[in-house]
């Protein structure tokens, strides 16, 4: 069962994706703006454009086993086939598809497209959750430099998120972390940073199912061992 399937499977299909480049590119000249509900990079990655829909909704709270999110299916395609060859169990392998998919980009020749960069970003997000204590130790540090009111609506299952303002990125992100990415990935600093700004707001919202902290637990040990399986995977294809 898991919190976070149901966004760590879309964002895999969407940069998994071959016209998701074509779609969905990067390095676009855009306006850095705060966005509210999934927002501009995030939504359309999620949603697709009016030509291609995707089945993601930010409301879907119910926790889901592998076969509900279509995990195996990702993990038979990242593998070649069918099977998992040894991948980990419990939170459906999310650490081993973000691995997969984070992994092929390596191996392939150019970008790919925002489906992508999101994908890249989602390490970003959960390790730094991780680092400040967990799920209620990264609400406090945010409420404590004045984003009080937009944590409340990222844990709303009624409200749509008030996302960050990506100039105010980088004092929750280390500058480093943001240019690794965009060099990574092929996308400018400023896509980097709105993608930041909408997809920790999203996080929290699929892990703060029932608007509190009730499931903390399960939410941080979800983190853990995502974040544990992205590195054992990552870590084997060096």
């Amino acid at each position: 069962m898991s919190l976070l399937g149901n966004l760590i499977t879309q964002v895999a299909s969407s940069a998994m994706d071959p016209e998701d480049s074509k779609r969905n590119p990067v390095n676009q000249n855009i306006n850095p703006r705060r966005t509210g509900g999934l927002g501009d990079i995030l939504g359309g990655v999620l949603t697709g454009s009016r030509n291609q829909t995707r089945e993601y909704n930010p409301q879907r709270y119910d926790t889901q086993s592998d076969n509900g999110l279509g995990l195996d299916d990702i993990l038979g395609g990242l593998t070649g086939g069918g099977q998992r060859g040894g991948m980990s169990s419990g939170t459906g392998g999310l650490g081993d598809i973000l691995g997969g998919v984070l992994g092929g980009q390596r191996t392939r020749s150019g970008f790919g497209g925002k489906g992508m960069l999101v994908a890249a970003l989602m390490p970003m997000v959960l390790s730094w959750i991780q680092r400040n204590g967990g799920l209620s130790g990264a609400l406090s540090k945010i409420t404590g430099m004045g984003y009080d009111k937009q944590a409340r609506s990222w844990m709303s299952n009624h409200e749509l998120n008030d996302n960050l303002d990506p100039n105010d990125v980088s004092r929750l992100f280390d500058e480093s972390e943001i240019q690794q990415v965009a060099a990574h990935t092929g996308a400018n600093q400023s896509e980097v940073r709105q993608g930041l700004a909408e997809l920790l707001p999203e996080v929290v919202n699929q892990l703060t199912p029932h608007g509190n902290l009730d499931n903390e637990t399960e939410a941080n040990q979800e983190i853990d061992q995502i974040v544990s399986q992205l590195s054992s995977r990552l870590g084997a294809l060096k």
